[in-house]
C-alpha cells in the first residue's frame, strides 16, 4: 500500500515508519524536520515530505495517490493550549477529500472517558491527575473527534484509536481491543504494538467510523 503518514518524529510515529518500511509499504513522511524522521537508510520506498500539519500548502498536494492517511500527531507542551489535533486532523481530511483518498487512521486517548467499570484508584488518578496534568491535549483530542464524527467528514472512512498509557516495551503483535465501547480494565500498550495495531488494520473495514480502544 501507499501510506501517508504524519507525526513520524515521535515514538509511535517512528514505530510506525519503521514497521511500514519493513512490511513493504510505499510511505510518504511529512515532518516539520525532516532531519529528526528516525530512518537512516531509507531506500526508494521512503518520501520524507518537509511540512507542517497546520500549514498544508507544503504538503496538501503530495496526499493524491495514496491508500490511506496514518497520523501519530501529538503535542508534548502541557501548558499552553493547542491545536494539533484537531486543526490538523481537519487539514489531514480536506486534503484528503480533495484528493479522493478515503481512509485515515488517527491517535487519540483512552483517558478522554472514564467508565465505571474501571478500578476506583485507577478512575481517580486518570480523573484528577491525568486529565488534569493534560487537560489541554485532551481538550484538543475531543475537539478532534467531534470533527472527525461531523458531517464535516462526510466520506472519510475514519478509525480514532485510543490507547491506555504508553510504554516503549517491545512488539508482541498480542493486545485487547474493543470497537464503539470501552475496553474492560485497560491497561498499558507498547509504542510498538500501538503502531503495529494501526498497520495492520489500516484496511479493515470493520473499523471504518470507529472509536477503538487498544491495549494489554
Amino acid at each position: 500500500m501507499k501510506l501517508m503518514l504524519f507525526g513520524v518524529t515521535g515514538g509511535t510515529g517512528a514505530q510506525l515508519l519503521t514497521q511500514a518500511l519493513t512490511a513493504g509499504h510505499q510511505v510518504t513522511a511529512v515532518a516539520r524536520d525532516p532531519a529528526r524522521v528516525p530512518v537512516t537508510d531509507p531506500g526508494a520506498r521512503l518520501t520524507v515530505l518537509p511540512g507542517d500539519v497546520l500549514a498544508p500548502g507544503s504538503w496538501r498536494q503530495a496526499v493524491t495517490g495514496h491508500d490511506a492517511v496514518l497520523s501519530c500527531l501529538g503535542s508534548t507542551d502541557r501548558r499552553h493550549p493547542t491545536t494539533v489535533y484537531s486543526e490538523g486532523t481537519r487539514n489531514i481530511v480536506e486534503a484528503m477529500r480533495a484528493s479522493g483518498v478515503g481512509r485515515l487512521l488517527c491517535l487519540s486517548s483512552a483517558g478522554l472517558e472514564v467508565t465505571s467499570d474501571v478500578p476506583l484508584p485507577q478512575r481517580l488518578v486518570t480523573r484528577y491527575v491525568i486529565q488534569r496534568l493534560y487537560r489541554h491535549g485532551y481538550a484538543d483530542m475531543a475537539r478532534m473527534e467531534g470533527f472527525v464524527r461531523s458531517p464535516a467528514a462526510d466520506g472519510t472512512a475514519w478509525t480514532v484509536v485510543r490507547p491506555p498509557m504508553l510504554t516503549d516495551g517491545p512488539l508482541t503483535g498480542t493486545y485487547r481491543t474493543a470497537e464503539n465501547a470501552p475496553l474492560e480494565r485497560p491497561k498499558s500498550l507498547s509504542r510498538a504494538d500501538l503502531a503495529h495495531y494501526l498497520l495492520t488494520h489500516v484496511d479493515d473495514r470493520r473499523t471504518h467510523r470507529a472509536v477503538v480502544e487498544v491495549a494489554y
